[in-house]
């Protein structure tokens, strides 16, 4: 059985499209792949998505397509420095958000339009021991930079907190570029004579202190709607201060192996810790702290999830020649909860994908594939309403569209 060479020939051509569109912000799926080939390697790729995101609102407005197209770049580099060493530094974006609502007074008013963008990026110093030809145990530092905009408009959010100010004028978050830093652990085994490998990899949360500028109703606009209250607790216009945003823990698990001559199965499951995730900002989390709504005046958080999220894609990949190998996959994807938040609401997905790679020499390829996702339908709320039933819109039928490009480089 030709499954020696075979084995890095159709983890090569398992595309940077695998994470794109997932649960809550996840994003690049956060693969290692790249570490685990043999000797020295490089490796650099680039994802689009072309989603359509729309719904109706209980007020039955349609909302439009709310989900901007996005792009996002990976690279590796991979080095085998000793027999029993490797080092590897590895650069995504795993989390990312890009949205806006352009119509329905829902979500838009005189002011502009409900949207919001949020940008990581990663980069993973990894150490690898292989103790012997099977084994290869590594951990590492993991180094990430966040940094986003938040506009909340119309009608969806007037109630926050009993304040109609929010129907009037919005309310905005800047959130300044920052840093963080973590860390990853794993382990993985391998028989090349099969093309068998399996890894488990850990990934940490990691902690932002971030510089929030907000943007939030002014005295004058309460006073002038008779809402008094709060003026001790809010300045007029943007006020800026320190919050705290984790981004969620990880596991992947990553199997392949050999099921006959020049072919392969793979899967890939992934668990993210979204259920913990929240971001409450400062002056928003004063403001909604005194909030008569929800029921009680418990306050509530800008963006939070209600279920971690699962995904799985299993696939065959098949050699056709020394220069031609493709692959095949099916991947599934739990979310984080439904109703979801306004900000991104889809509850998962299943999507189908192809994926075709070209070597023309035996040390380097291109690569290049496509995804289709039928996304969950899901009703959309705001903060306010977070662990309650009600919702501000109901979304159906959406879908994306993903392709993605790699080269690699082995030396």
């Amino acid at each position: 059985m030709k499954l020696k060479t075979l084995s890095t020939s159709i983890l090569l051509a398992t595309l940077p499209t695998s994470g794109v569109f997932a649960a809550a912000l996840d994003r690049s799926g956060q693969s290692i792949s790249a570490f685990l080939q043999p000797g020295n390697y490089f490796e650099a790729g680039i994802s689009v998505l072309d989603p359509n995101v729309s719904g109706k609102t209980t007020a039955n407005e349609k909302t439009g397509d709310m989900a901007g197209d996005y792009y996002f770049p990976a690279a590796a580099l991979k080095l085998q420095v000793a027999d029993q060493f490797s080092v590897g530094l590895l650069y995504d974006q795993p989390f990312g958000a890009d949205a806006e609502y352009t119509k329905s007074t829902a979500f838009t008013n005189a002011q502009g339009n409900t949207a919001v963008e949020v940008d990581t990026q990663n980069l993973s110093l990894i150490l690898g021991f292989q103790p012997t030809e099977n084994w290869n145990i590594y951990g590492g530092a993991v180094y990430q930079t966040v940094k986003g905009n938040v506009s909340l408009r119309g009608s969806t959010y007037s109630a926050l907190g009993g304040i109609p100010a929010y129907g009037i004028g919005g309310y905005d978050a800047k959130i300044k570029e920052t840093d963080g830093y973590g860390w990853l652990a794993g382990v993985a085994y391998q028989i090349p004579e099969i093309a068998l490998k399996a890894a488990v990899t850990y990934r940490s949360e990691i902690d932002h202190d971030v510089n929030i500028k907000e943007n939030i109703p002014s005295p004058a606009q309460m006073g002038a709607i008779g809402q008094t209250g709060f003026e001790l607790l809010l300045p007029n216009g943007y006020a800026e201060a320190e919050t705290t945003i984790t981004t969620p823990q990880s596991v992947n698990l990553d199997l392949q192996t050999g099921i006959m001559e020049n072919t392969v199965a793979f899967a890939n499951v992934r668990w993210v810790n979204w259920k913990d995730f929240a971001i409450r900002p400062n002056k928003f989390g004063q403001f909604a702290g005194v909030a008569t709504y929800p029921a009680g005046g418990k306050g509530f958080d800008l963006v939070a999830y209600t279920d971690d999220q699962w995904s799985a894609t299993v696939g065959l990949g098949r050699k056709f020649d020394e220069k031609w190998a493709g692959n095949v996959s099916v991947g599934w994807d739990s979310g984080a909860g439904n109703p979801v938040t306004t900000l991104g609401p889809t509850e998962g997905y299943w999507n189908v994908g192809l994926g075709l790679q070209y070597s023309p020499a035996p040390n380097y390829f291109i690569a290049g594939g496509v995804k289709y996702f039928w996304l969950g339908d899901a009703k959309a709320q705001s903060g306010a309403d977070f662990g309650t039933n009600n919702f501000a819109a109901e979304f159906k039928d959406s879908h994306a569209l993903a392709y993605g490009l790699k080269i690699g480089y082995k030396f």
